[in-house]
């Protein structure tokens, strides 16, 4: 019963992961260790939410919210704000797919682009003819290099105990340490992962007959093991970075941050980084071009052909590496597109989630619509802090 929460957490380890992490590792060391962390605690609590409305109701999020929005303007709108925070993940994906291309092979990021947005497509028509099961395992498949490609580089050089202990207290320096926060978050906790794991176990689970309360229990199960690889990732990527990174000029990049460990911790482990990222852009794009299809189904009622919809949400990502935009910096801001787009799922989630008329006897806890609530007032806090800070700035 194991593999939607594994399929739907790749996309708590895409580039967008990496580049956030590593930029806060590189620039304030252990300092953010604590968001990676409660990152992470939030995305359970999300993506088990999400399982169990798919699960229980074999419907999507997407479909509930395009049959509870009665009015056609504002079911557009709902669909344009996920739309948009579709097409920033496939920015991040992109993006990250194309560096790794050129660090690994010399292409040039157009092209790495181009071949990492047809890899995914060619994935996803994998998982038209063959099924989710076939999908799935793909998916695992690479999260495995994924997570073999990130965490070596710790073994290798390892990180300092006491500085890890200091940044599991939650504190910030600057708006450029909450700018990240949020950009972690963003990364972490993303609104289409939110959306595709409810059509993910509605297209596993819809002609099983296995009573619910074992799926629950097994879905429980996949979500733990899913957050444990992809937190674990996640903090090792910011613990590779602060303790060999922080400091040294240029890792503020991807490309600076490959330079940095091919000299400082060798050419293995700078090429096994360079592997999991890769891995990270193809398998992710996959997975954001999934829940993009779902979206538009889910609140419009309609399909478009999936290479059309591919070559659209891949455009703005192939533009910003044909004008030169500096990818690192386009990966973190578009993980700060995707904070902003948290709430907008999140909070319908725990209403659905909620409510007996949706989940009947499984509908939510009053403790973990409590928690849940929180997350989501906790989130939209800290944009708030962001705007404010950033704002000051300028």
């Amino acid at each position: 019963m194991l593999g939607p929460a594994l399929v739907a957490g790749v996309a708590y380890l895409d580039p967008g992961n990496v580049a956030s992490n590593m930029t806060a590792g590189a620039k304030y060391g252990y300092l953010l260790v604590w968001v990676v962390v409660l990152a992470n605690l939030i995305a359970w609590l999300v993506q088990y939410l999400s399982a169990k409305l798919g699960l229980v109701t074999g419907r999507s999020l997407p479909e509930l919210l395009g049959e509870r929005i009665r009015r056609p303007w504002a079911r557009r709108a709902y669909w344009l704000q996920a739309e948009l925070v579709a097409m920033a993940t496939d920015v991040a994906e992109v993006i990250g797919g194309a560096v790794a291309l050129q660090l690994l092979f010399g292409l040039p990021l157009i092209w790495g682009g181009a071949i990492t947005a047809l890899v995914s497509l060619t994935l996803l028509v994998a998982q038209t003819r063959h099924g989710a099961r076939t999908f799935e395992f793909v998916i695992i498949g690479m999260v495995a290099i994924i997570a073999v490609g990130f965490v070596a580089g710790v073994f290798v050089a390892p990180p300092d105990v006491a500085g890890v202990a200091g940044g599991l207290v939650p504190r910030f320096e600057d708006s450029g340490s909450v700018l990240l926060a949020a950009s972690i978050l963003g990364a972490t906790v993303m609104p289409h992962a939110i959306y595709a794991h409810s059509a993910l176990t509605r297209d596993r689970f819809s002609t099983d007959t296995t009573p619910i309360p074992r799926l629950l229990r097994a879905t429980r199960w996949d979500v733990s093991l899913a957050m444990l690889i992809a937190g674990a990732v996640n903090v090792a990527i910011l613990l590779l970075a602060a303790a060999n990174l922080a400091g040294v000029a240029g890792t503020d990049s991807l490309e600076g941050a490959y330079a940095a460990l091919h000299t400082g911790v060798g050419p293995a482990i700078a090429t096994l980084f360079a592997v999991g990222l890769l891995a990270s852009g193809l398998a992710s794009t996959s997975v954001g071009a999934y829940a993009g299809a779902e979206i538009m189904h889910g609140l419009l009622h309609a399909r478009i052909p999936l290479l059309l919809r591919r070559l659209i949400s891949v455009l703005p990502a192939l533009l910003l590496l044909g004008i030169g935009a500096d990818p690192t910096r386009a990966l973190v801001l578009s993980q700060v597109v995707l904070s902003f787009g948290i709430p907008f799922a999140l909070i319908p989630l725990v209403s659905l989630t909620a409510r007996g008329s949706v989940l009947g006897r499984f509908r939510n806890r009053v403790a973990t619509t409590v928690l849940g609530a929180a997350a989501s007032l906790a989130l939209i806090v800290l944009n708030g802090m962001l705007l404010v800070l950033v704002a000051a700035e300028a």
